[in-house]
């Protein structure tokens, strides 16, 4: 049977809200079947963006991407629409605070992992110039030795300067 659109957002009311029926009861009081009122209702959730209108589903089973957007829906709502829309996605105000937490405990997460990895490749570079350092401390030891040794061996000998070479001739 073809209802009109008029009809089935009239259901679908009737199956929202603060008084709402069940999609089993208005089908028994309506003589629309059940999983047509049913089907209408998933129909107008998706439509409308509503998460929880599926009644399948819990609203603590939904994936955390439903979660993250009701959370931001429910932000972006006036104080006095909250209420009534948590009521239409079926939704407590408890579980809602506890999706913020799971959801500032992923992103936090996330940003410590970032710091992870930034601290690891700063610990990379730190060996690197460690490593660095030591071989330029090992060759001005080196010089420095080398030096030393120079002026010991021109105290003994002497500079070199009053040595005669034989001329050739």
């Amino acid at each position: 049977m073809k209802y009109s659109d008029g009809f089935k957002k009239n259901m679908v009311q009737k199956m929202l809200g603060r008084d709402a029926v069940s999609a089993t009861a208005l089908a028994k009081s309506s003589g629309v079947p059940q999983a047509t009122l049913s089907k209408w209702l998933r129909q107008a959730a998706a439509s409308a963006g509503t998460y929880a209108t599926d009644t399948a589903r819990r609203p603590q089973d939904w994936p955390l991407e439903e979660k993250l957007s009701a959370i931001i829906e429910i932000d972006r709502l006036p104080e006095g629409q909250v209420g009534p829309f948590l009521r239409k996605m079926g939704v407590c105000e408890g579980q809602v605070r506890q999706w913020r937490k799971a959801v500032t405990a992923a992103l936090g997460a996330g940003e410590l992992r970032k710091t992870r990895v930034k601290a690891k490749g700063e610990r990379a570079r730190i060996k690197e110039l460690e490593k660095e350092l030591r071989r330029k401390d090992k060759a001005l030891a080196e010089t420095a030795a080398l030096l030393v040794l120079k002026k010991k061996a021109a105290a003994i000998w002497g500079d070199g300067d009053d040595v005669t070479h034989p001329r050739k001739g």
